[in-house]
């Protein structure tokens, strides 16, 4: 059963999809918005610009590592398989059902509301204060109706076959960095240097903003662990969903070389951009104004600068653009793994099913119901906690298990070895082990939630294990 039809799948993605899928599904709302709440926590350009270094380096040190299990592995289901084949069954179950209920469908659900939170610039109407519905404590509000249609259109599109999506994905992931890439190079041609000194200033001196009276208060010692561990949500938040290349390597072209190369071209892309935008804040955003910026949108303060009035449209339109390839790379991989576990009998027997198109629809649209159900909940931060905690230490966990497996399977080929093992992924799990356990200190409510939704998994598997 475990092998049922692995070729099924169409292998009509190359090595520049893949790149893109990887691109495309980690440049969604984040690097537009997190910023703000960043200096809010650190107060400081030096720290900002250190936090999105750290998460870049250990970002790459990850998909590289990623490269010897999904060259082992090269098919359906990535991430999840790998899991399975390390710690076996029961722990590939929990990946799958936290993948399901919150990492990927929380994902999407929290990109589908900034799509929507953007698309009232260009047509107020659109915004979450226009309330459509109220039942008691519940509103429906027109954003909510906007991110939900955008996950039911993008879910057709991917249920039509790969070819479509595929288009769809490396054509809006093209006009996005393009479009990054323009605001940053006119951002460093209208930067200020008397701005770009005043922020520079004290680089080092991390201080967090009591947004009441507008002051900055020094930080040092819990306080700063607190504020960095803070900050890291929102940087880390920006740079996940890279590994949902793996997913569709059922899909992929010559899957050995292809994911692996996919995972490091794609992940360094994203973080020298990343940086480099961050960089840019600095030289035309005084460190104040970031961290006060409306609803947190340092982009849009930046683009104002840079641009003027229409500012504010040109970083509407490119966050709309930005998070719909986001969504479309999202929902494309996302529905591999709820095939891949079926194929294992732990998911619903459906979702190992291909239509004629040669993808998972079933799977496409029990992910987008209960993403679409996600979005009512509205609350973009709370979801970014959830989501942040788990996904990493699925990464720990996956990471850990490159180790595992050259026990375990010492003989197994392996065309390509994870970079600079064991010294790399080891620092990446120390440093990744380190933050979450400031996560869950700092952040108890939220992360908290999000680790027990992982961990009421293990009943949910016996109950279904027993009834097989």
């Amino acid at each position: 059963m475990e092998d049922q039809k692995p070729d099924d799948f169409k292998r009509e993605l190359g090595l520049l999809d893949g790149t893109m899928l990887v691109v495309g599904s980690m440049i969604g709302s984040g690097i537009f918005i997190v910023s703000s709440d960043m200096v809010r926590q650190l107060g400081s350009a030096g720290w900002l610009i250190a936090m999105w270094v750290l998460t870049g380096a250990i970002t790459v040190i990850a998909a590289v590592s990623y490269g010897e299990l999904s060259a082992m592995f090269p098919k359906a289901g990535g991430q999840y398989v790998y899991i399975k084949e390390a710690y076996g069954k029961l722990v590939g179950f929990l990946y799958g059902w936290s993948f399901f209920a919150v990492i990927q469908t929380g994902t999407i659900a929290a990109v589908g509301v900034a799509f929507a939170k953007f698309a009232a610039y260009l047509y107020a109407p659109l915004s979450d204060k226009n309330i459509l519905y109220e039942i008691g404590d519940f509103k429906l509000n027109a954003a909510q109706i906007v991110s939900i249609f955008t996950i039911i259109l993008l879910s057709y599109v991917n249920s039509r076959g790969v070819k479509n999506s595929k288009i769809l994905q490396t054509v809006l992931t093209v006009v996005k960095v393009l479009s990054l890439a323009g605001l940053i190079v006119f951002g460093f041609i209208a930067a200020d240097g008397a701005v770009w000194d005043a922020n520079w200033a004290n680089a080092w001196s991390a201080q967090s903003l009591n947004v009441d009276t507008g002051e900055w208060l020094p930080i040092g010692g819990l306080a700063l662990i607190s504020g960095i561990s803070a900050a890291f949500v929102g940087s880390q938040f920006s740079s996940v969903a890279w590994e949902g290349v793996t997913f569709i390597a059922g899909e992929i072209k010559n899957p050995k070389r292809n994911v692996g190369l996919s995972l490091f071209l794609g992940t360094l892309i994203v973080s020298v951009i990343y940086i480099l935008a961050n960089v840019m804040y600095l030289a035309v955003v005084p460190l104040f104004n970031i961290a006060t910026a409306e609803s947190d949108r340092v982009a849009v303060v930046a683009s104002q600068t840079i641009f003027g009035s229409v500012g504010t449209l040109i970083i509407a339109v490119m966050i709309m653009i930005s998070t719909f390839a986001c969504n479309n790379g999202l929902i494309m991989a996302g529905a591999r793994v709820y095939y891949t576990m079926a194929q294992d009998g732990l998911f619903f027997k459906k979702a190992a099913q291909l239509n004629k198109a040669s993808v998972p629809a079933w799977s496409i649209w029990a992910q987008c119901i209960w993403a679409s159900a996600l979005c009512l909940t509205g609350k973009y931060g709370d979801l970014l906690d959830f989501v942040v905690i788990i996904v990493l230490i699925f990464y720990i966990l996956t990471i850990y298990g490159i180790f595992i497996l050259r026990k375990k399977m010492p003989n197994a080929e392996r065309p390509y070895k994870a970079f600079g093992y064991p010294v790399l992924p080891a620092l990446y799990i120390l440093i990744t082990v380190a933050i979450c356990m400031a996560l869950l200190y700092t952040k108890p409510t939220t992360c908290g939630w999000g680790v027990l939704i992982m961990l009421i998994g293990i009943p949910v598997y016996y109950l279904t294990k027993a009834k097989e």
